[in-house]
């Protein structure tokens, strides 16, 4: 197979974006850190931020090691699975890493830069945070899409001649996106228990019973607050979207395979699409990144139009820039599938713009529950429960409308479901998904920023920069709050529509390890059929893949009660922990002389290792719970019971996420709010209800949430890979 030329793109798009981000990360440490006590307090959180990854890096080297020995045994021994497949999971696992890795260790330089640069000016601060963010950004594109060229191309060369190639290339990748998941869900899990553990004991016993400000270095559990933003947020994020990423690229590069499978001429073109789309998203999110800029005395609508400024622009870019990279690949319905590229980029703004609206303070549904707080912490959590709930509304039908157009858009309005209209309509869906995440390397840019700017404003505080810097700083925060908000709607909305596409190439998966084994099925004629000659149709009435078949419901339940245990399972483990931390605030508050008067210094190590500890031995069972089910599932109910356990999952796991994400985000912007002098202002009864209203939505938004939509996609990447044990039980 010959490689086309526009393919190299890729690859090229991959070193640019690597090299950007390398300059972006050097101009940051060009800049002034600030005063010693600045350096010292960033260099404290940068050194507990790395140990903590370093051990939890052996701990999830452990668990990759043993899955890679199994999946080599599925491979070599029974001729379950490809063998290339133990490879491309550790490489997953080992980009994803690296990029959680790279983003953290640049945020954790950049904070106290970015409280320096606002002692002079806003835009100073906002520019240094941002760009900074966008070395994040940029990083995992870039070796994503680097990832994915290496692995295209060795695979075409191995598989040369091959009559089944490109599917065969396109579902072996789909692997590594399982090792991206993984790694993924520990860092999310991992990272959302160690910051909410420190945060929500910083809150408690600091702000609410001690009476002092967040961040205040009289607090114990504070460097541990600052460290659990990076290894949380920075980390965690840049693995859970490389994930992301890469899945719809590959899902729905799989799914261009199968979709085309008769037209060897379009196969290729359809597989290339979007990596090609991926590519030039890379460079219009460059472009995009250098419009963002804001003024002196900007107010929250200001910053966020600046911010939106370059998201959007990009995504106009990148919606233009479809109709030529299709247009050109004379792709069979070409016009179709651009359209249904740009309903994957107008399903995330609408997602982004209704987080924004209900997390927010510029906004009424965050105003209300600021001013709920007049009346308790009751009322504050009520309505942000109430908020986070109404909210899903605007996202499921966004993502509905959305699923519906791209199909529909991709196939010609065909509503037929015979099997060539719901192959190309399947890809529509997948290649929306990838039209959603193309300009990542700003969307993320975004997101990565608002930790920055929280630890930038801690630095401001713990080393008493002075009013006028703090309220900028404030100022930054609460804009990275609802950044942050909008981000992990953004990933929860691309997280539905690439594990719908992955649904599909599960069904791809099931029919290779047929063939694999030399089984035959029954099509709708009533022919004995080679697996590999099945269409999608022919496969669901086979496996009676319909709503009267009790293993797909059974299935669909479990895959819905997955997502709440999964959930139940995260705010326990930070339950936990934050008791552990409130005690050893409180005890070092009442055992430790002068820690109030500001004489006595608090022992920062020992909140640091509760936070460690906590997070690494509560992540292990929730994460592989998440790859278990599946696995479990398969064995018992089949083909047919996997299929409803991922449609369950995606249904519930995708609405509560939203809920979760939504409610923390409003809780914590409207205690920003109170914060700014509304209702009574810092100290007041409003302040602390709103405080305790922020406490319980802290792992909503940043553990359980956050952590969702990856559990939907790596139950369908762990149903994919053990697509080979699940025939054989079947």
């Amino acid at each position: 197979m010959i490689i086309p030329s526009a393919f190299w793109l890729v690859p090229v798009a991959s070193v640019v974006a690597l090299a950007m981000a390398w300059m972006f990360f050097r101009s940051m440490m060009g800049a002034d850190e600030g005063t010693p006590r600045m350096r010292e307090i960033a260099g404290h959180v940068r050194h507990g931020a790395m140990a903590y990854l370093k051990q939890q890096y052996k701990v999830v080297a452990i668990v990759f090691v043993v899955l890679a020995v199994i999946f080599a045994f599925m491979a070599y021994v029974l001729h379950w699975q490809n063998p290339w497949v133990p490879f491309a999971f550790l490489t997953g696992g080992f980009f994803s890493g690296l990029a959680g890795f790279f983003g953290m260790k640049t945020a954790t330089y950049a904070s106290a830069r970015t409280a320096n640069a606002a002692r002079q000016s806003m835009d100073g601060g906002l520019k240094i945070a941002f760009r900074s963010g966008a070395v994040m950004g940029l990083t995992v594109v870039g070796l994503g899409l680097l990832d994915i060229a290496i692995w295209f191309l060795v695979l075409n060369h191995f598989y040369q001649g091959d009559s089944m190639a490109l599917i065969t290339i396109t579902t072996t990748m789909l692997t590594f996106g399982m090792g991206a998941s993984t790694q993924a869900l520990f860092a999310r899990v991992g990272g959302g228990i160690y910051t909410k553990a420190a945060d929500v004991g910083a809150d408690i016993v600091g702000k609410v019973e001690a009476d002092i400000p967040e961040d205040d270095p009289r607090n114990p559990a504070t460097i541990a607050d600052n460290v659990g933003d990076n290894v949380g947020d920075v980390a965690g994020m840049g693995a859970d979207l490389y994930e992301s990423y890469c899945g719809s690229i590959l899902s729905t590069a799989a799914l261009g395979a199968t979709a085309f499978a008769l037209v060897p001429e379009m196969q290729l073109k359809a597989v290339i699409a979007p990596m090609l789309i991926a590519a030039v998203g890379v460079f219009l999110s460059i472009f995009g990144i250098y419009l963002v800029r804001t003024k002196e005395g900007a107010t929250m609508k200001d910053l966020l139009r600046s911010l939106s400024l370059g998201t959007n622009v990009s995504a106009v870019l990148i919606a233009a820039a479809t109709f030529g990279i299709l247009y050109l690949l004379q792709i069979d319905g070409w016009l179709g599938l651009s359209f249904s590229v740009i309903t994957g980029l107008c399903a995330g703004v609408i997602i982004g713009q209704a987080t924004e609206y209900y997390t927010s303070h510029s906004y009424k549904p965050t105003q209300k529950i600021s001013e709920a707080g007049l009346t308790g912490s009751a009322t504050v959590i009520i309505k942000g429960i109430g908020t986070g709930m109404i909210s899903t509304c605007i996202p499921v039908v966004t993502i509905g409308v959305a699923i519906l157009l791209s199909y529909l858009f991709a196939n010609g309005f065909n509503m037929e479901m015979t099997a060539e209209a719901l192959s190309k309509g399947l890809y529509g869906i997948g290649i929306a998904a990838v039209g959603m995440l193309s300009t990542l390397g700003i969307t993320l840019a975004t997101d990565a920023y608002g930790p920055i700017a929280d630890n930038a404003g801690g630095n401001a505080e713990m080393c008493e920069l002075g009013e006028e810097v703090r309220h900028r700083t404030d100022a930054l925060d609460a804009l990275g709050n609802t950044t942050a908000a909008t981000g992990k709607g953004f990933a929860i909305g691309s997280a539905a529509l690439t594990a719908l596409a992955l649904l599909a190439s599960y069904i791809e998966e099931v029919k290779i390890a047929m063939e694999r084994t030399g089984a035959t099925l029954t099509n709708l004629k009533g022919e004995v059929i080679n697996a590999a000659q099945a269409t999608i149709p022919d496969f669901m009435n086979y496996f009676q893949v319909t709503l009267m078949n009790p293993k797909v419901l059974v299935g669909a339940f479990i895959g819905g009660m997955a997502a709440f245990l999964f959930c139940g399972l995260t705010m326990e483990a930070v339950g936990r922990a934050a008791q552990k931390m409130v005690e050893e605030v409180r005890r070092q508050f009442r055992e430790i002389k002068g820690i109030l008067e500001g004489t006595g210094t608090p022992d920062y190590g020992s909140c640091v290792e509760i936070s460690t500890r906590a997070a690494q031995h509560e992540m292990i069972f929730p994460s592989l719970l998440a790859i278990a089910i599946p696995i479990v599932v398969g064995c018992v109910l089949g083909v047919a019971g996997v299929l409803g356990l991922l449609v369950g999952g995606l249904t519930c796991g995708f609405t509560l996420a939203v809920f979760m994400a939504n409610a923390g985000g409003a809780w914590d912007n409207a205690k920003k709010m109170v914060e700014e002098g509304n209702f009574g202002g810092k100290g007041s009864f409003a302040h602390k209800a709103t405080i305790v209203g922020d406490t319980v939505g802290d792992p909503f938004k940043d553990t359980s949430g956050p952590s969702l939509n990856i559990l939907i996609k790596l139950m369908s990447m762990v149903s994919i890979v053990m697509a080979g044990l699940t025939v054989a039980f079947s």
